[in-house]
């Protein structure tokens, strides 16, 4: 990993259309300075209100991530944001003229490719980590949830999901039988 901030070179914009909303959405990548952040900015609405990239501004996740300050919302973040971790982008202005990310190809790709042709810009400021110096777990025994987060000099999430169902607990017989 790199130790240093970066953000992107130059501004550049994809247009698409919700997941969810079925609206038509541009939405524009623009370079910042060094601790900005993630930020989203809904320039379509009176004052351009941000929202930044945050788990404390999530207000709805039933079909998609929502970010929410008020009654402000940008919905479907999850591939932008996915792109942004993969490239270690750690500041750049996210501009929408809408509610809701464009899905585009329903994957990150087209976000991750217009960021490489924005091209990537590594900042002087060191980034801000959080180490995780001991196993933490946690249970929600009312839900089910079970989480663990194990110290590790690496950058790793494994995701198991078991939702109970008798379909996912087929095993087909081995070609022997």
């Amino acid at each position: 990993m790199n130790d240093k901030q970066k953000t992107i070179k130059n501004s550049i914009s994809l247009s698409g259309v919700g997941l969810h909303t079925g609206a038509n959405v541009t939405i524009t990548f623009l370079p910042t300075e060094e601790n900005h952040g993630i930020v989203f900015q809904r320039i379509d609405l009176d004052g351009q209100p941000k929202i930044e990239a945050n788990t404390d501004f999530v207000v709805d996740t039933s079909r998609s991530t929502t970010l929410g300050i008020d009654n402000v919302r940008i919905s479907t973040v999850e591939h932008v944001l996915a792109a942004c971790v993969g490239l270690q982008i750690d500041n750049i202005l996210i501009q929408l003229d809408g509610i809701e990310v464009p899905i585009l190809d329903g994957s990150s790709k087209p976000f991750l490719d217009a960021f490489l042709e924005a091209g990537l810009e590594q900042q002087e400021a060191l980034r801000d980590y959080h180490e995780i110096t001991k196993p933490i777990h946690y249970v929600d025994e009312d839900n089910n949830v079970e989480l663990s987060i194990l110290p590790l000099n690496d950058y790793r999430i494994t995701t198991i999901v078991d939702y109970h169902s008798s379909c996912l607990l087929y095993t087909s017989p081995s070609p022997r039988d």
